[in-house]
C-alpha cells in the first residue's frame, strides 16, 4: 500500500519538512504534486517526477527530481517552486495569524502533467503551514506615515 507522508504535519512556513513516500516498487516512476488554494480561491501548484529506490521509497531530500516544475535534489521544492495556475499571481498570506496555508501533497503513478480530475492519486496527505507560532500576538502600528505590525511573542 502507497503511503505519503510529510512531517512535522504543522510547521512553521519557514521551517523544514520531510516529505515520503513508502510502499512503491523498486523503481518505480512517480509524481509527486503539490497544491493549495489562497484566500481567494486560486489554485498553486508544484509537481516533480521520481524514481523509487531499490526499497520502494522516494524522499525528495534524497532522490534528484528528473523534471517537473524543478530537477535536482531539493528538499523543500514541491513548497518553494508553487506556481499559480492563473497567469500573473502572486502567493500572498493576508490572515498570518488565523490561519495556515494547508498544502496538499499527492502521488500518482507515471508522469502527470496535467491536473485531470480522473485520475485518483495513489496516496496523499495535507501539511498545514504556518506563519505565526501559537500564542504570538499581533499589534498593527498606524503612527503618522509609519504602517506595519508588531509581533509579540507570548
Amino acid at each position: 500500500m502507497v503511503e505519503v507522508t510529510v512531517t512535522p504535519q504543522a510547521s512553521l512556513s519557514d521551517r523544514p519538512v520531510q516529505i515520503r513516500v513508502q510502499g512503491l516498487s523498486p523503481s518505480q516512476l512517480v509524481t509527486l504534486r503539490a497544491w493549495l488554494k489562497d484566500e481567494h480561491g486560486e489554485r498553486f501548484q508544484s509537481c516533480a517526477f521520481f524514481r523509487a529506490d531499490t526499497s520502494g521509497e522516494v524522499d525528495p531530500g534524497k532522490h534528484a527530481a528528473l523534471g517537473g516544475s524543478y530537477s535536482g535534489v531539493w528538499p523543500m521544492g514541491l513548497f518553494w517552486f508553487l506556481q499559480p495556475d492563473t497567469l500573473f499571481r502572486r502567493l500572498v498570506k493576508r490572515d498570518v495569524v488565523g490561519s495556515p496555508f494547508h498544502v496538499r501533497l499527492e502521488v500518482f503513478q507515471g508522469i502527470q502533467l496535467g491536473t485531470d480530475p480522473q485520475e485518483q492519486p495513489l496516496a496523499s496527505c495535507e501539511a498545514e503551514r504556518w506563519f505565526v507560532s501559537p500564542g504570538v500576538q499581533r499589534e498593527l502600528i498606524r503612527e503618522g506615515r509609519v504602517r506595519g505590525a508588531l509581533f509579540l511573542p507570548p
